[in-house]
């Protein structure tokens, strides 16, 4: 086809297709979505806040973010990045030490995935999505969300403060942890999770070679003497790391108030880390988010659904936050598809029941993770390759398998799984 054909072809699909989609935000759910629709046809703008890059938590990727990566078209670049390869996870507690394949998982599918910088992982997505046709209108604040009229609109501030106002057709809100339309719309609601913190930054680890240490998986530390203690250190491909440790409140209370000294402080308590990091160098500011988990009343209402971190936000342990939000990218905009295509669409039973599915499911193994049961698990000297398999696979990011016993029947499966492990080590 002649390039002057693709155009046109190209003119073609756009015409037939005039309805309009407002993405708020250009992170990795507002890219994929952005990518998913212009692909179908449709016109989308990305209404951004920030200029990217810019810095955020959430460096370890799932596998099952591949799939949506692939979806969008996007999977060649991410490849070709130079991102750290990340095979699977691996866990410390005190002297034990596990760790779990993720190309050894129950679930068919891609298994291997990139622990990443998100400054430049969620540029290079928003590259793809531009590259692709997606308009993004960078340093735009939206003030304002009228639902009220045949099509929503938005009041939107630019970078020098002058004011205008978009229309759509839909509005999807990825707007992660800045929940716009949650706060706009009162649709915020109580997570159910204990108020937590976290202390994070990023350093360059100096790891020695000859030390036990897989760069290709995330490594998770549980505190030598807080069962509901955890460290992450997720390991780069330029010899940095991301640091973090997360605790409850009243842990952090009784740490220094200067956020540097804290993490130091902490970390020095658990002596894996400590020889592990022995060497580092803290050469980056510590930053803290107290209260992260979130929850909303709904994920969608008239002319609007809410995608990743904007509807609800579990918790950091299992890296499930970028796959949850590409996974609301992935169902929304093949909703929105069948919608402006003339099909009764069902928001509840076409988006938010599936999608909260699998948040369910990685819920069962967050509460099991900090209540202790999930740890005898995985730290259980006699575990079993079949149901390692099936919890790699929930590890990985297919939470929503339901051919998979510790998906379809989560909470009952762990449950009798856990009381087996502890009864084995009386």
């Amino acid at each position: 086809m002649s390039s002057a054909a693709g155009q046109q072809q190209g003119a073609n699909i756009q015409n037939s297709h005039p309805h309009h989609v407002i993405i708020i935000g250009a992170g990795p759910s507002g890219s994929i979505a952005g990518a998913l629709l212009t692909n179908k046809g449709y016109r989308v703008t990305i209404l951004e806040r920030n200029l990217f890059p810019r810095f955020s938590i959430g460096e370890s990727l799932l596998p099952q973010c591949m799939e949506f990566i692939k979806e969008a078209g996007m999977l060649e670049a991410v490849i070709n990045a130079g991102f750290q390869y990340k095979d699977g996870a691996s866990f410390v507690r005190g002297c034990k030490y596990t760790d779990f394949s993720f190309e050894d998982k129950f679930t068919a599918g891609i298994g291997t995935t990139f622990q990443v910088q998100r400054g430049a992982f969620d540029m290079l997505l928003a590259q793809e999505a531009e590259r692709m046709g997606v308009e993004i209108r960078w340093q735009q604040e939206v003030l304002e969300a009228d639902f009220s009229a045949d099509r929503p609109k938005l009041t939107v501030r630019d970078a020098s403060g002058e004011l205008s106002t978009c229309e759509a057709d839909f509005v999807l809100d990825a707007s992660g942890f800045g929940r716009i339309l949650p706060r706009l719309l009162d649709l915020e609601s109580p997570s159910g999770f204990p108020v937590r913190q976290a202390l994070f930054t990023h350093i360059e680890d100096r790891i020695d070679a000859d030390v036990r240490f897989d760069r290709n998986k995330i490594r998770i530390t549980v505190h030598p003497d807080h069962e509901d203690v955890w460290f992450w250190l997720i390991p780069f491909s330029n010899g940095r790391s991301s640091l973090g440790v997360v605790a409850r409140q009243e842990f952090f209370d009784a740490l220094p108030a200067d956020n540097k000294v804290a993490l130091r402080q902490v970390v020095g308590q658990d002596p894996s880390l400590t020889a592990l990091l022995g060497k580092a160098d803290f050469d980056s500011p510590v930053n803290t988010i107290t209260g992260y988990s979130a929850n909303v009343k709904s994920l969608y209402g008239e002319g609007y659904a809410l995608l990743g971190n904007a509807g609800e936000f579990l918790d950091p342990v299992f890296s499930s936050g970028v796959t949850i939000a590409m996974k609301s990218a992935s169902l929304a905009a093949a909703a929105l598809d069948r919608q402006f295509n003339g099909e009764a669409v069902d928001w509840q039973a076409d988006y938010a029941s599936p999608l909260q599915r699998g948040v369910d499911t990685f819920r069962v193994f967050v509460d099991a993770w900090y209540d202790g049961r999930f740890q005898d698990v995985i730290f259980h000297d006699k575990q079993r390759p079949e149901v390692k398999a099936m919890i790699s696979s929930i590890l990985a990011g297919y939470a929503w398998d339901e051919n998979n016993p510790y998906v379809k029947n989560a909470r009952s499966r762990l449950d009798t799984l856990a009381a087996f492990c502890r009864s084995d080590k009386e």
